[in-house]
């Protein structure tokens, strides 16, 4: 909502949450990051998007409302046509036509014009509540449930008009009556709206199939005729910058997909030659509206005062592990996020660039033009940086480079594919690291996986089957917990999503993360420069202090945010 902000400021600092400095600076970080000031202070943690909306409703003299708790029928929906809901942050959640009455949710409810606009086109008296940006979210979902049968009737009668004005089905001419852009449009902002990770084409000997992954986990959306196959893929290589004509090879780019409401999401593409045509890949970037913190990503308060101590140190490395797909790069991000002032040059090079960060110097690999990860970071080198970040070590070359960097007086952030915290370090030593340079460079591994949070909305409580007990104490026993421990841990109780509108039966909303942090000591050097191995190192990790990632999981299963099966899931694989 838009308010002046010295009205802002005088509400903010009245509530005692937010001091005048606090606001001061998060004014300052907004002009010089772009982003707003109430935007700075969520992602700041100072304040939450429910409770500042508490604090502007008396302001804006409208009363709130949850649209997650709210059933909106069909016909009450289609009065507001999507991409207006999207562009204007206005839905109309109750209507009656014999009364003339109308409620509508706002994200600015101070937008008079919009308001006006609406009560005119319906012809009714409006009640105006304001609601966040996340129970908005939650009513684009509900205009895309019907995305499938809507494709294939307009394609199905694109292709009978083609058909009865050339007599075949000739490409050019289908091409020509199918709305290819509108629909891969549309299947490109429902994956937005689903919170979608990956939207894959994938072909079949009679359709081409479009499945999502959806907090990690894959989801048939809609198949479409196999006729359309081609031209669907050709507008994406269109938009990626890729050879039309190309069907033999792989083939990577990227494009910018811009939303109604003035955000953009970056999508990077891969398409690679299969069996029944050319299979599709698209990753959605989308840049936060405000950075997530530590605390966001799933960080408790104890690691999270590792993590700040560790990064406040002028030189060493740190690492985040882990596989594809489960947010190491997000992480980096929300480190390079607090280490980001002005008095600070960073400079990153990545493969590709995930997020665009205002005030950071990031490089694109580019192994065309002979920009490698390796002869990238030399160049670096030269650009006077205080803090590099390298999107991932992935050779010997680029890790003696960074361990030398980390060495010299600079503080270098990267990624590694490993399974735990402990492994990282055999894994560099393999690269051709030497060990005692290692030791002297090492500041903190991060390892994470990602899990599904319990849906908010419809969360119970059950108690433990004797097979997951089982389940968990051999995981504890895995990850080096003793008899006693493993009793302390396993919880008597734990929780699951039943299943609900909101979460549309899954019982899972979001992703969380679950981490294994660990800060290396003197011990832990001395164990490194004689080469010793990860299964001791781990040892005298836990010994320090160390939680492991499946105990940090426990915890977050202790709080009600994720399931047994979940943690089970991705700490077993």
């Amino acid at each position: 909502m838009y308010i002046k902000e010295e009205k802002l400021k005088e509400i903010l600092v009245a509530s005692g949450l937010v001091s005048d400095k606090s606001f001061d600076s998060a004014k300052a970080e907004a002009f010089r990051s772009g982003q707003s000031i109430t935007n700075v202070l969520i992602g700041r943690e100072e304040i939450t998007e429910d409770y500042l909306i508490e604090l502007l409703a008396p302001y804006a003299e409208v009363p709130i409302v949850d649209l997650k708790k709210v059933v909106i029928s069909g016909e009450t929906l289609s009065l507001l046509p999507e991409a207006y809901v999207k562009n204007k942050g206005a839905v109309v959640f109750e209507y009656n036509k014999d009364a003339g009455t109308a409620k509508i949710a706002m994200l600015n409810p101070l937008d008079l014009e919009t308001v006006n606009f609406i009560s005119h086109k319906l012809d009714v008296w409006l009640e105006v509540y304001l609601t966040s940006s996340a129970s908005l979210s939650f009513v684009f979902k509900q205009y895309r449930k019907t995305i499938g049968t809507s494709f294939n009737q307009i394609i199905d009668e694109s292709i009978k008009q083609s058909v009865t004005l050339s007599g075949n089905t000739d490409l050019t001419r289908m091409a020509e009556a199918i709305p290819i852009v509108s629909i891969l449009d549309s299947v490109l902002e429902n994956a937005i709206t689903m919170n979608a990770s990956d939207i894959h084409f994938e072909p079949l000997p009679k359709k081409l199939l479009i499945r999502y992954r959806v907090d990690g986990i894959m989801q048939e959306i809609l198949s479409l005729p196999k006729d359309i196959s081609p031209i669907l893929i050709a507008r994406v290589k269109i938009l990626a910058g890729m050879q039309i004509d190309e069907h033999r090879i792989p083939q990577d780019g990227r494009f910018h997909f811009n939303l109604e409401q003035g955000s953009k999401v970056d999508i990077r593409v891969n398409i690679m030659p299969v069996l029944n045509g050319e299979k599709v890949e698209m990753r959605l970037l989308k840049s936060s509206a405000k950075p997530l913190s530590l605390i966001d990503l799933g960080i408790n308060e104890a690691l999270e005062k590792t993590i700040l101590t560790e990064i406040k140190k002028p030189h060493g490395m740190i690492l985040v592990t882990g596989p594809t797909g489960h947010g190491k790069t997000t992480t980096l991000y929300s480190i390079l996020h607090i280490l980001n002032t002005s008095k600070v040059n960073i400079t990153t090079i990545e493969d590709p660039i995930e997020y665009e960060v205002v005030s950071i110097n990031q490089t694109q690999v580019n192994t065309k033009a002979g920009v490698t990860f390796a002869n990238g970071l030399r160049a670096l080198l030269r650009q006077n940086p205080d803090i590099i970040m390298i999107g991932e070590i992935r050779d010997n070359e680029t890790a003696d480079i960074a361990v030398h960097s980390a060495l010299t007086g600079h503080l270098l952030l990267s990624s590694l594919h490993t399974n735990d915290a402990p492994s990282a370090i055999p894994r560099l030593l393999d690269m051709g690291t030497m060990p005692f340079l290692l030791s002297s460079t090492l500041n903190l591994v991060i390892a994470q996986r990602l899990v599904r949070k319990i849906c908010s909305s419809c969360v119970a409580s059950y108690k433990l089957t004797s097979f997951q007990k089982e389940a968990v104490s051999k995981q504890l026993a895995l990850f080096g917990a003793n008899t006693k421990k493993k009793a302390q841990l396993v919880p008597k109780e734990a929780y699951h999503g039943k299943g609900c509108k909101v979460c549309e039966g899954t019982g899972f909303s979001g992703q969380i993360g679950i981490f294994e942090i660990m800060a290396i000591n003197d011990h832990i050097r001395s164990l490194i420069t004689d080469s010793i191995p990860a299964n001791q190192i781990r040892k005298a990790a836990m010994a320090g202090g160390m939680t492991s990632m499946f105990e940090d999981g426990l915890e977050k299963v202790g709080r009600g945010l994720t399931t047994i099966d979940e943690i089970l899931r991705v700490t077993s694989e």
